[in-house]
This record gives structure tokens, sequence and C-alpha cells, in this order.
């Protein structure tokens, strides 16, 4: 399976390392600017495409990792190609355009996958994992953070093409909590006071389900330089599951003193796989095999929307209704 990446910034730099490390056929890039695209093509020891057209004669399956204003018209031409698809998260800047890009891929026939990547990272899959198995009883309350440093000058700090800080990052936490809970109905968030000319952004959303349960998520792009923090808390009638970046174990959990606890940690094996390896070779055995995607183009429409209505409320002030 020949791939071709378009976009070669972070994420496709961060994505042909993975692909480089599992042995994946990655064949060559394009991206419009030729400073970029020599650099990655010498460090990868890829082919240069000297357009999209000519990526998308010589590959079989496109990676797009083009910033997200791009997304539509990238994966849509792809895809009319007869092409399959690895798009980077989110799906679209708009609910709207992600429609048009399933519709695509409906109509093409060809498979789409959306890199939801924190689904992959070992420590969020095992807590994933004891909470579907029942170990932790009823889970109530989630807790989820992220946050880190604003984007540094470009495309990231314009919300137009971006989406701004609930659709590029927040949407990480909004995916997880949909799948371990499904779609609340109901979303309340609020913003820190924006700082005139910075992208300094701190939001903490409430989603509440119509069963009582309910998920807090905190996001911000507003701390030092260098400072990346993530946290996760389950809560459940039977036990709790917790972990933080800050801390050296895999996972922390606490259930009841009479009741026997249950096999929770991670292996440290599993803490070294890097998560992009894991994302991407999981998106490329499910084509190779046919097997379903972990992450569904509509799990991705989906978060999406969560995302957009988290953004609603921050700058209404107001409760979301989205269900």
């Amino acid at each position: 399976m020949k791939i071709g990446i378009v976009g070669v910034g972070t994420m496709g730099r961060v994505h042909a390392d993975a692909y480089r490390r599992i042995g994946a056929e990655l064949v060559g890039a394009y991206d419009p600017n030729p400073e970029k695209l020599a650099e990655f093509v010498s460090r990868f020891t890829v082919d240069p495409f000297r357009s999209y057209d000519e990526l998308l004669l010589r590959v079989d399956l496109v990676d797009v990792t083009a910033p997200t204003f791009a997304h539509e018209e990238l994966t849509v031409r792809a895809l009319e190609a007869g092409k399959d698809v690895i798009l980077e998260k989110p799906l679209a800047l708009d609910a709207a355009s992600g429609r048009r890009i399933l519709e695509a891929a409906r109509k093409s026939g060809r498979r789409l996958f959306v890199a939801m990547v924190v689904r992959f990272f070992p420590q969020y899959r095992r807590a994933a994992e004891l909470a579907k198995s029942g170990q932790l009883g009823r889970v109530g309350v989630v807790r989820l953070k992220r946050v880190l440093f604003p984007p540094g000058p470009g495309w990231y700090r314009d919300p137009e093409k971006s989406g701004g800080m609930p659709v590029d990052l927040m949407i990480h936490d909004l995916d997880y909590v949909r799948w371990l809970l499904g779609d609340p109905v109901r979303v309340f968030a609020r913003r820190s006071p924006p700082v005139e000319g910075e992208v300094l952004e701190h939001v903490q959303a409430v989603l509440g389900y119509a069963d009582g349960r309910m998920a807090i998520v905190e996001g911000g792009w507003a701390y030092p330089a260098g400072y990346f923090r993530t946290a996760l808390d389950l809560a459940g009638d039977r036990g709790l599951v917790e972990w933080s970046s800050d801390q050296s174990p895999p996972l922390g959990t606490l259930f009841p003193a009479d009741e026997p606890a249950p096999e929770v940690g991670l292996p440290m094996a599993g803490l070294e796989e890097d998560p992009y390896e894991l994302e991407l070779r999981h998106a490329l055995e499910a084509l190779g095999r046919g097997k379903p995607f972990d992450v569904t183009p509509e799990d991705a429409l989906a978060a999406l929307e969560l995302a957009l209505a988290v953004r609603a409320s921050a700058d209404s002030g107001r409760v979301v209704e989205v269900a």
C-alpha cells in the first residue's frame, strides 16, 4: 500500500516517523511550501510530488496532515480519485463541511479514518477498558484535562482556520467522553477572559447526560512555554481510575477495601509504545484486512459537533442543548 502525505508540518513529520517505525511504504509527500517539502523529503528519503494531482496518481492511500481549513478539499479530492484516506483530526472546521466529507466517502466507496489519537494512548485505552468492563461499576463522573502553551505564529492562532482551542485541542477529550459515556444532552462552558492581542484561552466545560451522569472537561492554550499536562479521572460506584502526566505509575486506582481489586496496571512496555504508531498501525491493518476502524467517521463528526457546542456555549455563556 503506497502512502503519500499531504502537509509536511508537525503532524506530517509525526506520521512519517510512525510509518518509518512500522515499516509502511511511505513513497512521497506534497506541500505547497517548497522549502518545507524539500526538508521533509530529505529527512525521510521519499519523493517530492510537484502537485497534489501527482500525489493522487502515484499512491494508494492519502494521509492528510494539512491545516484544518484545507481538510475538506483535500479529503474529498482524494476520495473522488478512488483513494482511501487517513485524516488528522479534527474532521473539519464545521459540521456542514464534515458531513460533506462523510458523504464523499459514502459515494466513493473508499474508506476514511480520522486520527483521534487519544484513544490509542495506553493509559486512556486501559482506563476505558476498565470502565467498559464494569469493573468500576456505573461510571457517573468523568474528569479530563489537557492544558498547554499557546501555539506559535501561524494558522493555529486564527479560529477561522483552526476552529480555535475547543475544536483543535479539547476535541481529543470530548471524543474520549463520547467513547465512554455516549452523547450528552447539554453542554455548559465558561472561558477565561480574553487578552487583547493574545491567543490565550482556557475553557471549562460541563457535559450533562439525561440519566444524571456528567463529564467535566478542561482545556487550555494559556500556560508557559514547554508546559503540557493531561489527566483523567473516571469515578464509578465501585471504583475509581485516575492518571496524570505528572505521575510516574501508569494508572492510579482506588477500590473499596472489602472488594478484591481487579488487575488495573498497564505493563511498562505499553507506555513505551508511541500512540501515533499504534494508531496508524491499526488504520493500516484495518484497511488491509477489511476490518472496522476503532474510530468511525461518524465518531469524528459527533466529536466535532460536540466541540462546536462547547465553543458556542463559551461564546454565549449559556447552556447549549446537543441532543
